[in-house]
């Protein structure tokens, strides 16, 4: 039994499941890029943990990285695939499903998400100097 005779549903399914962890993923970025100048200001503590601000440091690069190199994100290609094994297309997608789809996914040339990208993760990389993360203390 190979991957294409599994049932449509499934990858109909899992092309959902994708795309939800993508909009996971693209609001957790956001939030961080929010979250931590304004959590300096309001003295979050969450705002500085390590593990954390690395987690949301390495997905901005991810994002940067596949867009200076002219790639779909592998999530949006996942997604592609699923749908295309269900045989189905975006536009079959459940309505809130496109309406995020839109926000998320603008009709631009590819260098403008360069560009975007690029900045933001320079932003990300600046408030990592900025907003220092404390790196967690040993139990001696």
């Amino acid at each position: 039994m190979g991957l294409i005779d599994l049932d449509p549903q499934l990858f109909a399914g899992l092309a959902y499941a994708v795309f939800w962890l993508h909009v996971g993923v693209v609001l957790f970025n956001v939030f961080g890029l929010v979250a931590i100048p304004i959590g300096v200001w309001c003295e979050w503590d969450f705002v500085r943990i390590f593990w954390w601000r690395a987690l949301h440091l390495l997905a901005l690069a991810v994002v940067a990285i596949q867009a200076v190199f002219g790639r779909a994100c592998f999530l949006t290609i996942w997604q592609s695939e699923f749908l295309r094994h269900a045989g189905q297309s975006v536009s079959n997608a459940p309505l809130v499903q496109r309406w995020v789809a839109q926000l998320i996914f603008w009709p631009l040339p590819l260098w403008f998400f360069v560009i975007l990208y690029l900045a933001v993760w320079a932003y990300a990389l600046a408030l990592w100097w900025l907003v220092a993360p404390h790196r967690a203390r040993s139990a001696h």
